[in-house]
């Protein structure tokens, strides 16, 4: 006697097809319409002429190099602070310490419009000129965490005997740092230290309270721009962006791809 099969409703499936849809539709958007010959959102044909706009736009390249020299700085800095803070901390065993750890953590737990009238009334109180410094002070700030967590959870799961292995066969604890230490955290410093990236280039709040007449961001620029009205130019900024991150996401899948067949 044959059983009847049944039917699944694809419930699952269909989630994750609306989950895509709600995440990519609006890029997609995006992207389409940096091609209309219009700048209404009403197709009328198709172009590349705000591509060309926005390749003689010099205010917005100089505003990207802003972004990039900010976020460079910072999460160079941040790196270096958290890695060490992270590995000092692992290596000792204090009644604060579970304090310290916690008051490091503020900076990504407090809303950003606090931070960023915190460093107005710092950097005001100390006279402290607004421009590059002040961002970079600001931006480090707040990446600081995000290398610090992706570290103390990467030390968390190493064996302590392999670095006291290290000091019993003579080595420095400077020698035990740079050999053992740093090669097994480099992972977790490289992986915070993008997410800190990521933050620093996208960050509007911090930016908008520590900047100074010449160190326009990029996000900040797109911001005036939008208050003057959407226009495809923007749009074309934003598909150019993208196809960057996708081209940097596709090199490094390959070059794992080619460092596993190796």
């Amino acid at each position: 006697m044959k059983t009847k099969k049944k039917t699944r409703f694809p419930l699952p499936e269909l989630y994750i097809i609306l989950l895509l849809l709600l995440f990519y539709l609006p890029i997609l958007v995006v992207v389409v319409f940096s091609f209309n010959d219009s700048k209404l959102f009403q197709w009328s044909g198709f172009t590349f002429s705000w591509y060309e706009k926005l390749m003689r736009n010099q205010t917005i390249w100089q505003s990207f190099a802003t972004s990039l020299q900010l976020a460079l700085l910072s999460c160079g800095a941040s790196a270096v602070l958290g890695a060490l803070g992270a590995v000092g901390m692992a290596g000792r065993q204090f009644k604060t310490k579970g304090l310290l750890e916690n008051v490091s953590l503020i900076p990504i737990m407090v809303p950003e419009i606090i931070l960023g009238m915190a460093y107005l009334t710092v950097f005001t109180l100390f006279r402290i000129p607004f421009g590059m410094v002040t961002m970079v002070i600001a931006h480090t700030t707040f990446c600081v965490p995000y290398i610090f967590i992706n570290v103390k959870a990467r030390l968390t799961g190493l064996d302590p005997s392999i670095g006291e292995a290290a000091l019993d066969l003579g080595a420095s604890s400077r020698r035990m740092f740079l050999d053992i230490t740093l090669p097994l955290i480099l992972p977790a410093v490289a992986s915070g230290a993008l997410l800190a990236f990521a933050m620093s280039m996208d960050d509007v709040v911090i930016s908008f309270f520590t900047n100074g007449p010449n160190t326009n961001t990029l996000p900040l620029q797109v911001y005036s721009m939008m208050k003057m009205g959407v226009t495809p130019e923007i749009n074309a900024l934003c598909t150019v962006m993208l196809g960057a991150v996708f081209l940097i996401v596709a090199l490094s899948r390959l070059f794992r791809v080619r460092r596993k067949r190796s």
